[in-house]
Formats: C-alpha cells, structure tokens, sequence
C-alpha cells in the first residue's frame, strides 16, 4: 500500500493538476466577472442566470459531460465549428477535461467570489465615485481588492473540484492513459483490474492530501477575511 507510486500513477496525478489548473485559469476571469455582477447589479433574469451557473452543482455529472459531448463533441455544431475552423478538437483530449472540470467547478468559485463581492462596504465604492473613479476603475481598486480573499478561496474550492472530477470528465473524454486518465478515472480503472487496490489507495492518499490543503488553505484565507473586517 505505501509503495512508491508507478510511473502511470505519476502521469495521472501530474495530469490531474495540470488540467485542474488550466482549468481554474480558464474560468477565473469569467467567474470574478459573473460574481461581481450578481453580487452587485439587480436586472430581470437574475435569478433564472443564479440558477444555471449553479446547475452543474444538482445535476448528475454523466448529463453534463454527455451535453458536452454532444456540443463539442467531433459531431457537434460547436466542436465541428472548432474543427473546421481552427483543426482543434476539445472530445478526447486534455483539454476536454479541463473544459468538463473548469464548468463543474464554477459554481463553487462563483459562489464564493459573490459572497466576498457581497460583503464589500457599498459606502466604500460611492466614495470612490464621489472622487471620479468610473466603475471600471470602482471595481479595479476597490471592490476586487477588497473581494480579494473570497476571490482565492473560490479558485481553491474549484481546484479541488476540478481535481476530483470523474463523471463529466469520462463521460466527454473517456479514459485514455497519458492524455484523459485522471486520478480519479485512474482509481476507477484500478479497481477493474486484478490487484489494483494497492494502487488505488495510494492514488486516494494523494488525492485526500492534495484535496485537504486545498480546502485548508480556502478555510484560512476565509478566516483572514472576517478577521480584517471585523478589526477594520
């Protein structure tokens, strides 16, 4: 069980956290910008927009990954476009998975990025106004400074997310080693084979850690938020 993990576990865990992280990249903008937006602007549809960037969160992640599959997969309207058009194709490859990891994991970055966002003293970005700051440069020097903590919190919850992702994932991009095997896909398939569980619970070990300091670091930086406000 406490074997050196092999050279395959090695590429998965690797792959894992370069697909996690390209994943987060690829989403932190939108997701600051969608944050922000239902944090501070009241518009008709509010809700109903709440509710679809939450949706991946109550839907089983086999829907998701199968509605990836049917809009960017090779016969999709969207994955024929990037094929035709560019010659670069999102079904069957590492960057499927990023793609399925980055939409499971954005409602937990959104969430939490609203809710710093939220927490902003609005007497603050008045006075920002007041001095002549447009609200690009209200959000730029006040709310996202500000918001800063629940911002990093929110791109470590969905690291984590993206990191354990299973059902999306192999759904849309299948489990091909060296290219979509994951830790968890790689789990899964060391429990189809005989004398895999020693396997299998390594790569559970190291998923558990890396997940744990994920979440400790979302908790601490959460912890060091409060403690500011409270003592400004």
């Amino acid at each position: 069980m406490f074997a050196p993990l092999s050279p395959d576990d090695w590429t998965a865990v690797l792959l894992s956290l370069k697909i996690a992280l390209v994943a987060v990249c690829a989403s932190l903008i939108p997701g600051i910008a969608l944050a922000y937006v239902l944090a501070k602007k009241e518009f008709w549809g509010k809700t109903l927009l709440d509710g679809f960037v939450h949706l991946p969160l109550v839907l089983p992640p086999v829907v998701t990954g199968y509605f990836l599959l049917l809009e960017f997969g090779r016969r999709g309207p969207l994955g024929m476009l990037l094929l035709q058009a560019f010659d670069f194709t999102f079904a069957f490859r590492w960057t499927g998975a990023a793609l399925a990891s980055a939409i499971m994991g954005f409602p937990l970055m959104v969430r939490a990025m609203r809710l710093s966002f939220e927490a902003v003293d609005p007497k603050l970005e008045a006075a920002a106004s007041s001095l002549g700051a447009n609200p690009f440069l209200r959000f730029l020097l006040v709310s996202l400074p500000l918001a800063l903590p629940g911002v990093i919190s929110g791109a470590i919850l969905s690291f984590a997310k993206a990191l354990g992702e299973f059902g999306a994932t192999i759904t849309f991009v299948s489990n091909i080693p060296g290219e979509t095997r994951t830790i968890a896909s790689a789990i899964y398939t060391n429990l189809q084979t005989p004398d895999g569980d020693a396997s299998a619970m390594r790569l559970t070990l190291v998923a558990i850690v890396i997940s744990m300091a994920a979440l400790i670091a979302s908790e601490f930086l959460q912890r060091r938020s409060l403690a500011k406000r409270a003592r400004a």
